[in-house]
C-alpha cells in the first residue's frame, strides 16, 4: 500500500456492524449509532487504558512515601532523589516498549498486544507490592524496583500505539475523533484515580501505617485493577482491520512492520513526530506542571495549585468527548490548529496571570484546558488516520513515544530552570515556539476526517 494511497485515497467503507460510507462522513450527514461490538470495544480500550495509567501513576503518587524502603537508610532526600531516578528510567523505556510492543500488535493483532502490555503492566505493579524493604533483602529491593519500572516503562510504551490503533478501528468513520478522544479520557481517569488513591490513604492512615502497608495496598489495588482490564480485553474481538489484513497475508509471509514504517511511511512518521512537539510539551506544562510552577516560580501555596489543577483536569475530561464530537464535524486541522494558534496568542498574558492568587491560576488552568481538548481529542485518530493497518500500531507509538521523551519529559527542567535562572518573565517564549510549530504542522498536514482508513 502506497502512502499516497494511505493519505489520500476517496471511496466508500463498507465495512460491518453500522460502518457509515466516507461519503457521508465529508458530506457532514450525522454519524450512525454505535453497535454493540463497538461499544464493548470502547470500554475494553478506554477502561483498560485507565487501569494502565492507573498502576503507572501511582508510582509517582507514593513516590514519597515508599522511597525509604528501598534504599539504604539515609537523607531521606537521597532516596526520594533516587526513587525518582528509577521513576525517569520508565520514559527511556517508552520508546523501546512502542517500537517492540507495536511490531508485536502489527503482527498479531491489537488485541494480543493490548492484553500484553496490561499484564505486564499490573504485574509490575503487583511485584512492587510485595518487594521486601531493603532492611530485609538489601540490594534486591531497588534491584527488584528498577527492574518492575523498566517492566512499566516498557508496557506503557506499546500501550498508547496499541489501545488508540484499537479504538480508531473499531470506530464508524464519521465517529472516529469522539471514539478516539476516550483513550485520552482514559489517561487521565487514570491518573485521577491514582491521585484519590494517595489523598484517601494520607487522609486515612497514620505516617507509620502509611509507610509500612499503605503505600503497598495502592500497588496492589492497582494490579488487581488490571486483572479486571485483562478480562475486559481478553473479551473483546479483534478489529476488522487487522482480521482483514491478517486474512489476506500468504501463510509464509513474515511482517516486518518497523523497518516498513521507515523504509515506507517516513513523511508519516515524522509527521507523527510534528504533530506530537506541540501537544506533548503544552500538556505536560499545563496538566503536570503548573502546579509546580506555580507554587516555586510565583509563591501560589501548593494545596492551592494542585486544587486548582485538579479542578481543571476534571473540566478538561469532561471535554474530551465533545472535542472529538466537533473534531468529526469540521476536522483535524482547524481543531488542532486552533489549539496550537489559541496558546500562541495566549501564552504571555497567561503566564502574567500565574501569579495573582488562586482564582487567577485557576482561570489559566482552565483556559489552558480548553484548547488542549483540540490536541487530546484528536492525537489519537489523526496519528491512526496517517497508516495503513499493517504498520498502523508501531507508526502511532514509536514515533509519539519518542517526541514524548524528547519534548514531554524536558518541559519541566526547561520552564524550571528559566524560571530559577533570571528568566521567569521569559518562560512564556517556550510554550509559544512549541505552538508556533504546531500552527505549521497542523495547517499543512492533509485533512484526514474523510479519509477511508484499512
Amino acid at each position: 500500500m502506497s502512502e499516497r494511497i494511505d493519505e489520500h485515497a476517496p471511496g466508500h467503507s463498507s465495512g460491518e456492524g453500522g460502518f457509515m460510507s466516507v461519503t457521508h462522513a465529508r458530506s457532514g450527514v450525522r454519524a450512525a449509532r454505535m453497535t454493540d461490538k463497538q461499544r464493548r470495544a470502547v470500554v475494553a480500550g478506554a477502561v483498560g487504558n485507565t487501569v494502565e495509567w492507573v498502576d503507572w501513576a501511582v508510582y509517582s503518587a507514593f513516590a514519597p512515601i515508599f522511597s525509604t524502603q528501598f534504599f539504604p537508610k539515609g537523607d531521606k532526600t537521597a532516596d526520594l532523589l533516587a526513587t525518582l531516578a528509577v521513576f525517569a528510567v520508565g520514559f527511556v523505556m517508552r520508546p523501546v516498549g512502542a517500537a517492540v510492543l507495536g511490531a508485536f500488535a502489527d503482527r498479531r493483532g491489537r488485541k494480543a498486544g493490548m492484553t500484553l502490555t496490561i499484564s505486564m503492566m499490573a504485574a509490575a505493579a503487583l511485584v512492587v507490592a510485595v518487594c521486601p524493604p531493603y532492611s530485609a533483602v538489601g540490594v534486591v529491593a531497588p534491584a527488584v524496583l528498577l527492574v518492575a519500572r523498566l517492566v512499566q516503562g516498557f508496557s506503557a510504551g506499546g500501550e498508547f500505539g496499541t489501545s488508540s490503533a484499537f479504538l480508531i478501528e473499531s470506530a464508524s468513520p464519521g465517529r472516529r475523533a469522539f471514539i478516539g478522544s476516550w483513550q485520552q479520557v482514559s489517561v487521565g481517569a487514570g491518573t485521577l484515580i491514582a491521585s484519590l488513591m494517595g489523598t484517601l490513604l494520607t487522609s486515612t492512615l497514620s505516617d507509620g501505617a502509611l509507610s509500612a502497608w499503605g503505600w503497598r495496598a495502592a500497588f496492589a489495588v492497582g494490579g488487581l485493577l488490571g486483572l479486571v482490564g485483562l478480562w475486559l480485553r481478553t473479551a473483546v474481538e479483534e478489529t476488522d482491520a487487522f482480521t482483514e489484513l491478517a486474512d489476506g497475508r500468504a501463510d509464509d509471509a513474515r511482517p516486518t512492520p518497523l523497518r516498513d514504517m521507515v523504509t515506507r511511511h517516513p513523511r508519516a512518521a515524522l509527521r507523527v513526530i510534528g504533530i506530537t512537539i506541540a501537544g506533548t510539551l503544552l500538556y505536560y506544562i499545563w496538566v503536570s506542571y503548573m502546579p509546580g510552577y506555580a507554587h516555586a516560580a510565583e509563591g501560589v501555596p501548593l494545596s492551592r495549585a494542585f486544587l486548582a489543577n485538579t479542578l481543571a483536569i476534571i473540566v478538561f475530561l469532561v471535554m474530551l468527548p465533545f472535542g472529538g464530537m466537533l473534531s468529526d464535524r469540521f476536522g483535524r486541522k482547524p481543531t488542532m490548529t486552533a489549539f496550537a494558534g489559541g496558546f500562541l496568542v495566549l501564552s504571555w498574558p497567561l503566564f502574567q496571570l500565574v501569579g495573582n492568587g488562586f482564582w487567577s491560576l485557576l482561570l489559566v488552568e482552565l483556559v489552558g484546558m480548553f484548547f488542549l481538548v483540540g490536541y487530546s481529542a484528536n492525537c489519537a485518530v489523526v496519528m491512526a488516520e496517517q497508516f495503513p493497518a499493517e504498520v498502523r500500531t508501531t507508526g502511532i507509538g514509536l514515533p509519539y513515544a519518542l517526541a514524548v521523551a524528547v519534548f514531554g519529559g524536558t518541559a519541566p527542567y526547561v520552564t524550571t530552570w528559566m524560571a530559577t535562572h533570571g528568566h521567569r518573565e521569559k518562560v512564556w517564549v517556550y510554550p509559544a515556539i512549541a505552538a508556533a510549530i504546531g500552527v505549521v504542522v497542523y495547517l499543512t498536514m492533509p485533512e484526514t476526517k474523510a479519509k477511508e482508513i484499512q
